[in-house]
């Protein structure tokens, strides 16, 4: 195997495994008996000091240099990605949940086109397909939801699509910039945002204790895999496979709680799962980065 395919494929990997453990916030949130926004602030928080203890532990006395050379774009990608948690927040409270799913499965094709527009990235016909695909299996999953929604709620959702997939593009185009230093400060802006809302010292032993994994698990290291995958994949193969914690999610509450999901569920999560995996398998040229609008 060659270097280029060795790189993309450990970049598919690390993306594969970002969208496992974003998948559990739904098994973490049904254990944790807390108010959202006080699950919220302790997540960011210790999904911060994760991302931080990463990153001193690889660059030592290094980290506070790696902290200065994000630049006006690290700093870009700490707001895209603190604002798309806080519109996801605000759009499950006013529209269904079946939109803010459906609209989320939109991210590949978002992402296509910002990257074609600014960073010169065209995405194979192959990855657009398997998003069209991948759009499909998740109407399938919760199309009998669709018209609960609401439009500033579908806004929103709308909203936090638009801000992860700028975010995906910006740390493709600066690949050669290391941004984890940007999404712990991410972290770290999403407690200070929702910290006037919470009740950090309402918790109790055990939720605690689920509190630094909620943390450091699902988002520290979801955010770190998805920052280092997506240094190594196109944008919109990132957004793709980042889809697939939309079929995940019920099957770890399934696991954990018995609770078999629906038909229509299961079979929109297959759907998705095979346009992901036909995507990595299926042979395609190599993609050329061209240079874009961002110089």
């Amino acid at each position: 195997m060659d270097p280029t395919a060795r790189q993309i494929w450990l970049g598919m990997l690390l993306i594969t495994a970002s969208s496992v453990v974003f998948s559990t916030a739904g098994l973490f949130t049904r254990l944790i008996d807390l108010d959202a926004w006080t699950m919220l602030f302790w997540r960011g928080l210790f999904a911060g000091l994760f991302i931080a203890g990463f990153l001193f532990w690889r660059e030592g006395r290094g980290a506070i240099a790696a902290l200065r050379a994000i630049g006006r774009d690290g700093v870009l990608v700490t707001v895209c990605s603190a604002l798309a948690t806080v519109c996801f927040i605000n759009a499950l409270k006013l529209t269904s949940v079946a939109d803010v799913l459906v609209i989320g499965a939109t991210a590949p094709f978002l992402t296509a086109a910002l990257a074609w527009a600014f960073i010169g990235e065209r995405e194979d016909l192959v990855t657009l397909l398997a998003s069209l695909v991948a759009v499909l299996g998740v109407v399938v999953m919760v199309g009998a939801a669709l018209e609960e929604g609401r439009l500033l709620g579908d806004l929103l959702a709308l909203g936090m699509t638009g801000f992860l997939s700028l975010m995906m593009v910006i740390l493709r185009k600066r690949r050669s910039i290391d941004m984890v230093p940007a999404t712990g400060l991410s972290a770290f802006l999403c407690a200070l945002i929702v910290l006037p809302f919470a009740h950090p010292v309402a918790v109790d032993g055990m939720n605690f204790v689920l509190l630094v994994l909620f943390g450091s698990v699902q988002f520290g290291l979801g955010l770190l895999l998805l920052t280092l995958g997506s240094r190594l994949i196109s944008a919109t193969r990132t957004a793709l496979i980042s889809v697939l914690d939309t079929p995940l999610a019920p099957l770890w509450v399934w696991l954990a709680f018995g609770e078999v999901p629906a038909a229509a569920t299961l079979a929109g999560g297959a759907i998705v799962m095979v346009a992901v995996v036909g995507d990595m398998l299926l042979p395609r040229r190599h993609l050329l980065l061209t240079r874009g609008a961002w110089g």
